[in-house]
């Protein structure tokens, strides 16, 4: 990690290890670190078990706060839960009305988490911004320029979530967990006496909403319109509860027997959930992709050539990374279109969600799956 020299620097503080951990090893290696916490929103509704949002409950600030008193370090609290829910929530819910899956977090790590905390640190003059996620800034002179890559600890790569942050950002972040596994973020807890932080579960639910009120939610946010169930020959199987309440290549919670039935398209125009009991029927070998950004211009110009470029491809964060080749699609009536073709088929490719692409380690692009 490069050396502070007494230098500012903001640190994304959630109350978690991970960026406990982050701000004491800029600490010890000559930054001034500022611990700033986000404090957002949660879906304001009696029936979420979530009370408070899981990334910034008050007693994981009060930890941050704990954490920067004993580092002598500044702790600052935004409340940002108006923007949260401009720019997450109601993109969550948009996305569910359209029949495509939402992915908040990618979107809020670039519209929301590091805005905020560059926001901040623009205001006060503070160069830099860090924060606990695993990942790493690199430098390639081969592929030209800055680039998020995978960090040692592979099994906690979050580049997936981070695809969408800007490239002028690049320059100004510090991740200082990129060469730490996540055991050795938890030894040395212990070896700053923050061990209580061992025994904290952790949560893998949306932060505004509870796992278990997700269907409240979505019957309260968007309503619920009941339709059919059909297979591909068009027969009625059953009935569904909405098809915001599905996912592409789910195949239980569907109240249907003879199984196992896979969920290969959700109609918006009829309303009817089409399923399969072919698994090869949520196989697909080509996807088309929108709002496709590119790390630089070089990417971006081969894609348009006609072997476009071979990357690895995430299609969700918990993805085996797949080989492919994008290509920029020249039949699109003057929208600008990329085609992802695949080496091997992909299981359940699904409209809404995020293909991130990665040439070795660094990540060179990422698209929302049409």
């Amino acid at each position: 990690m490069e050396k502070g020299k007494g230098r500012k620097i903001v640190v994304g503080m959630s109350g978690g290890i991970d960026s406990s951990i982050s701000l004491i090893l800029l600490k010890k290696n000559g930054w001034n670190p500022v611990g700033v916490s986000l404090k957002f929103g949660t879906w304001e509704n009696s029936c979420n078990n979530v009370r408070e949002n899981s990334c910034c409950t008050d007693e994981s600030i009060k930890t941050a706060q704990k954490v920067c008193m004993k580092y002598s370090c500044k702790h600052v609290t935004l409340k940002v839960g108006e923007n949260f829910h401009e720019k997450v929530i109601k993109y969550f819910t948009e996305t569910l009305k359209s029949a495509k899956t939402p992915n908040p977090c990618i979107i809020c790590n670039r519209y929301l988490k590091f805005l905020e905390l560059f926001k901040y640190a623009k205001k006060n003059e503070i160069e830099y911004v860090a924060t606990g996620h695993y990942a790493k800034i690199t430098k390639s002179k081969k592929l030209g320029g800055l680039f998020i890559s995978k960090p040692k600890d592979k099994k906690k790569d979050q580049t997936y979530y981070l695809a969408l942050l800007p490239q002028e950002w690049l320059p100004n972040i510090i991740f200082p967990l990129s060469n730490l596994t996540k055991e050795e973020v938890y030894q040395m807890a212990v070896e700053e006496d923050l061990d209580f932080y061992l025994k904290l579960a952790q949560s893998q639910d949306f932060c505004f909403v509870s796992e278990k009120s997700l269907k409240s939610f979505v019957e309260k946010e968007i309503g619920v319109k009941k339709g059919l169930i059909i297979n591909k020959q068009g027969k009625t199987l059953g009935k569904h509860n909405g098809l915001a309440n599905y996912t592409i290549g789910q195949r239980k919670n569907m109240g249907l027997s003879g199984g196992p039935y896979f969920v290969v398209e959700k109609n918006v125009k009829t309303n009817e959930l089409v399923v399969s009991t072919k698994k090869s029927d949520v196989l697909k070998k080509e996807i088309d992709l929108i709002s496709v950004l590119f790390a630089n211009g070089i990417f971006e110009k081969q894609a348009g050539k006609k072997e476009g470029i071979k990357v690895k491809v995430k299609i969700r964060y918990q993805h085996k990374p797949a080989s492919a080749v994008i290509i920029k699609d020249k039949n699109t009536g003057g929208r600008v279109l990329y085609k992802l073709v695949f080496v091997k088929p992909q299981l359940a490719v699904t409209p809404g969600q995020y293909a991130v692409f990665h040439i070795v380690n660094s990540v060179v692009g990422v698209g929302e799956i049409k």
